[in-house]
């Protein structure tokens, strides 16, 4: 993708109601938010990491490929993304997350516990149907970016974890 496309999708992300926009196709990433609050800590808003002031509130977004990290900017309130160490296990769908087996069981991982790829983390439930969501990585979580029974949303991230 290059610069002409991507400040054409911001024009027309900046215009429309939508709220969030993520695409990735490769090892290319962009992500736009217009939300108060950041995709990644679900906390207080973040300070930009990049931008170039046009304004007093300014939007950014982080661009990323393999080899290019591109950030622009719209004079809009908006939340930046922030870096953290480590790779993200994030849902594959909607619905309420359970960091446990069942109410009286203890919870599935812990942040310090040792998780191997394909271990069950959490379980989604969507439409009635209990879904099991395992790492895609080995390592220790350090992160967990949603609290029992949250709604979750598609691609939200639900753990951080690092290599060991």
């Amino acid at each position: 993708m290059d610069i002409n496309e991507i400040k054409d999708l911001l024009s027309q992300f900046d215009g429309s109601t939508l709220t969030e926009f993520d695409l990735r196709e490769g090892s290319f990433e962009l992500y736009m938010n217009k939300n108060e609050m950041s995709r990644q800590t679900n906390q207080a808003p973040v300070s930009p990491v990049e931008t170039t002031t046009e304004s007093p509130a300014s939007t950014s977004v982080k661009i990323e490929s393999s080899n290019q990290a591109v950030s622009a900017t719209k004079s809009e309130p908006a939340a930046a993304t922030v870096e953290s160490v480590g790779q993200v296990i994030t849902s594959p769908i909607v619905g309420v997350v359970y960091l446990q087996p069942s109410p009286d069981q203890p919870e599935y991982k812990q942040i310090g516990d040792s998780v191997k790829k394909g271990e069950t983390v959490c379980i989604i439930e969507a439409m009635k149907l209990l879904n099991e969501i395992v790492s895609d990585y080995d390592g220790v979580i350090t992160e967990i970016l949603v609290e029992n029974e949250d709604v979750v949303e598609y691609g939200q991230p639900l753990f951080r974890i690092s290599e060991e």
